[in-house]
């Protein structure tokens, strides 16, 4: 029995509910009591224990963005309509993880037109240099100013540009960390340079110039956004039971620790299109370490005819208002958050780190995303072997950690053996498909077909952007998952200017990378790989259903 509680306030409305409400209103207390949000908003290092304290020290300016994020807005505007009097208003933002999330459901959300790159995949990215090229702005965002991703994006528009006769001065912009390698070499060539927030981690970075530089230049009331979130800090910030902050963060960790151990999140009429994919990395890579942490499951509506409320070990989380008329979750835990988007953001980014608390994880850190970049800088160095499939059917390679096949012949076999491997229980399905997420895109409803198949959570994640996302959770997390990988040969390769490699060989290293690194983890992985796109796409999607 799921009992609900509320909190609300002008802009806002927050459901609970609550398999057991003595132990929710216990932590509650506990965390008010320990000044969790007074602290939290001081910035004290302190609360995540002695392990997490030196990386949470360089990691917690995240609170204050509402108002020191201030001075970048009418630098951004300007710089917008000096572009617009150039003819420049077609923005591409190059990034990954946080730097590219938050401006796309920002955009998404205030209706104006941003294209995301944040693939390899050689035709997605051959698209976006394509595609109206004079008129473009190319906002490059890396953290690190590091980002292999990022750099690749970055040397196929410079040479776009070069060979358009176009001033990449003219035409690229850059967001990065002051002092990163990316801000020296940016800065030299003359580009123009926002420098963000370093003691930001990426996926608390949404107020930050990161979110901000590539929003605004496309046309989102920035500004606006800002306010929304510098008007639900106050509540955020006060050590009581009705801060809405603890109340999520607490309902999130103890949920965790009866055994729910992944969130399903949906939409239900927020106005707040793409949310699930923002919070998905927030939550999955803060939560997902140490053998704990909460896995988010993104599905596309709450509203669809034939949702059911989630299995025992799924917390269901709504994005927009009111409870759940169906019924309960069958976890008993749940939520509904309507807030705008500003307000959204920085409520469930003090939930996830108070949930951090309440688990006993470092919610700053992210120890396993690391493994697979080495492991595809390994293949792409020659480091590292080359499998060879266990099986070809038709169009399709199949490939898969040693052990999971063994007399199956055919993808449709290969898939039933994988699927086999789920636990009934507390098991889960990752669909990672390296793929071009445009050209591509239909392919992402084999997640809910499989969901149905299985019975079990499935996540769909498009490679390599998953990597720098849910990627910390499935190697971190509880070993609980089995993964399913679709790779192909692109239609038509691309050239990454200065790179002793393809944009192709890029990608694949990646995913066989990732691979690997989930087999060294103990997790089953069956990759499908198309040796001709289109045949081999359609005879995985009739297999997957």
């Amino acid at each position: 029995m799921t009992d609900w509680s509320t909190v609300s306030d002008d802009g806002f409305e927050l459901f609970f509910g609550y398999r057991d409400e003595a132990a929710f209103s216990s932590i509650v207390d506990q965390l008010v009591s320990d000044d969790v949000a007074s602290r939290i908003a001081r910035r004290d290092a302190t609360l995540w224990g002695p392990e997490a304290e030196e990386e949470a020290g360089k990691r917690l300016a995240w609170v204050g963005l509402a108002q020191e994020s201030r001075p970048l807005v009418d630098e951004i505007l300007g710089l917008r309509d000096l572009l617009a009097n150039r003819g420049i208003d077609h923005v591409v933002l190059c990034g990954m993880g946080g730097s590219s999330l938050a401006p796309e459901v920002i955009c998404a959300t205030h209706g104006v037109e941003l294209t995301v790159l944040d693939s390899s995949d050689p035709d997605y990215v051959r698209r976006a240099v394509e595609d109206r090229l004079d008129r473009t702005v190319v906002v490059v965002s890396s953290k690190s100013g590091s980002t292999v991703e990022t750099d690749s994006q970055k040397r196929a528009y410079e040479k776009a540009f070069a060979d358009a006769d176009l001033s990449a001065q003219d035409h690229i912009v850059v967001v990065t960390d002051p002092g990163s390698p990316l801000d020296e070499s940016a800065r030299a060539a003359g580009y123009r340079v926002f420098n963000a927030n370093p003691d930001v981690g990426g996926r608390y970075s949404a107020l930050t110039a990161f979110g901000l530089v590539p929003s605004g230049l496309a046309g989102a009331d920035i500004g606006r956004l800002l306010d929304e979130a510098e008007e639900i800090q106050p509540r955020l910030e006060f050590d009581e039971v009705d801060n809405p902050g603890l109340r999520l963060g607490a309902l999130l960790g103890v949920a965790n620790r009866t055994g729910v151990d992944k969130v399903v999140l949906g939409d239900k009429g927020s106005g707040i299109p793409g949310f699930g994919d923002w919070a998905e990395q927030l939550i999955a890579e803060s939560t997902g370490k140490n053998g704990k942490g909460i896995l988010p499951v993104v599905v596309p509506s709450l509203e669809a005819p034939n949702f059911e409320p989630s299995t025992p070990d799924e917390m269901l989380a709504t994005i927009g208002s009111g409870v759940y008329e169906k019924a309960p979750p069958a976890s008993g835990w749940g939520a509904a958050v309507a807030a705008p988007l500003g307000a959204q953001m920085l409520l469930w980014e003090y939930a996830t780190v108070v949930a951090g608390r309440v688990i006993g994880i470092n919610p700053f850190d992210q120890p396993d995303v690391e493994s697979a970049k080495q492991a595809a800088r390994a293949m792409l160095e020659g480091g590292g072997d080359t499998p060879s499939p266990v099986l070809t059917d038709g169009p399709v390679a199949v490939y898969a950690t040693e052990g999971l096949l063994s007399e199956e012949n055919t993808v449709a076999a290969a898939v039933e053996t994988l699927l086999g491997q789920i636990d009934g229980e507390h098991g889960y399905l990752a669909v990672m498909a390296f793929l071009d997420r445009a050209g591509d895109k239909d392919f992402a409803a084999v997640r809910e077909s499989l969901a149905a198949r299985t019975g079990r959570p499935t996540t769909f994640g498009w490679g390599p952007r998953f990597l720098h996302s849910t990627g910390q959770y499935h190697k971190g997390g509880p070993p609980t998952g089995v993964f399913l990988q679709v790779t192909t040969e692109p239609r038509e390769d691309l050239e990454i200017p200065g790179r002793p490699f393809t944009f192709g060989r890029f990608i694949s290293a990646q995913a066989i990378g990732d691979a690997k690194v989930l087999a060294d983890h103990g997790r089953p992985v069956l990759r499908l790989h198309l040796t001709d796109h289109d045949a081999g796409l359609a005879a995985v999607r009739e297999v997957l259903g």
